[in-house]
């Protein structure tokens, strides 16, 4: 069953749908979860996600009329001027959230120590999204290196977080999943202070052997971590990497829709990111798993808007 306030969020999405195809009040889709892709700007997904013949500085713009939220992955290899986050803050529509990766140089590099300069300028950058309301929890990803051993750290870098600002945290050290101290301490943590938890499932990659080269290439570089569905937050995140023959995934996405719809009823929002080893099939996997969802949301609309006919000019949606 869901809430009548999920219902209503979801005729409030038919009725701006709707508004919106013939005039400027675009939104981002209002679903009672948050699903996108690891990226916004992938030309092949050119007639999918955006007109055929859009230009690469129109994609955000259009991506963010399909999905409402993006993986912001391009900050975790280095984080652009104030200017570029305005920018896209101004681009991407209502309803929009960008859930940006901490830079490596402060996660991986530094293991949080020694790196205030470094976190402030991040956190400057972040409150531009937060002023223009487009901030979604940004992640920390804690590298294999990580371990319990510095829980300390962790906890002392939590708590200097702003509590203005959403976040999550991603552990890859097996230490964190072998032993229930390690794992019960980091949830506590986490949800004292209202963190949500990332949930890594590479377990679809690597069922089978790999169909292609670049299946390939992703089985001998995404880490196998263990799955916990403890949640700790209000929106708990779903990094889901799938295969590049999106029917291989239905069975893992057979066992992730009851949860999300059992999270969605207990008045969560949770967050889905879909991966696919080619990124050309991550709005195919999207679309795979609202479709498998759907049948226990029946009375919400989880379509996927597709793009007008190259016809339709940008100008006439504004």
């Amino acid at each position: 069953m869901t809430s009548d306030s999920t219902v209503s969020a979801a005729n409030k999405h038919a009725e701006t749908t709707h508004q919106g195809q013939g005039c400027g009040n675009l939104r981002a889709p209002v679903w009672p979860l948050s699903i996108g892709a690891p990226v916004w700007a992938c030309p092949a997904w050119s007639g999918l996600v955006y007109p055929a013949g859009t230009k690469r500085k129109d994609f955000l713009r259009w991506y963010s009329r399909m999905f409402n939220i993006v993986e912001g992955n391009s900050t975790f290899y280095g984080v652009p001027n104030q200017e570029t986050f305005a920018e896209w803050a101004s681009v991407s529509v209502e309803g929009f959230e960008f859930s940006f990766k901490f830079p490596r140089l402060i996660s991986h590099e530094a293991m949080l120590t020694d790196c205030d300069r470094e976190v402030r300028e991040f956190l400057d950058r972040l409150r531009v999204l937060r002023d223009a309301g487009r901030l979604g929890p940004t992640f920390l990803q804690l590298g294999p290196q990580f371990g319990p051993q510095r829980f300390r750290t962790l906890a002392r870098f939590i708590r200097r977080l702003p509590v203005d600002m959403p976040w999550a945290v991603e552990v890859r050290h097996p230490g964190w999943f072998d032993q229930a101290e390690n794992q019960n301490g980091l949830d506590d943590l986490l949800r004292d202070h209202g963190v949500d938890k990332v949930i890594f499932d590479s377990r679809p990659l690597y069922q089978s052997p790999p169909d292609d080269a670049i299946e390939a290439t992703s089985q001998t570089k995404k880490p196998k971590t263990p799955i916990h569905t403890t949640v700790t937050g209000t929106r708990p995140m779903l990094r889901l990497v799938g295969r590049n023959r999106i029917e291989k995934v239905q069975p893992a996405l057979e066992a992730w829709c009851p949860i999300l719809a059992k999270w969605i009823d207990e008045g969560l929002r949770p967050i889905v990111f879909t991966h696919a080893p080619d990124d050309a099939k991550a709005p195919l996997l999207a679309q795979r798993l609202l479709q498998t969802l759907h049948p226990h949301l029946p009375q919400i609309d989880l379509s996927l808007q597709r793009p007008p006919a190259p016809s339709s000019q940008l100008s006439l949606f504004e």
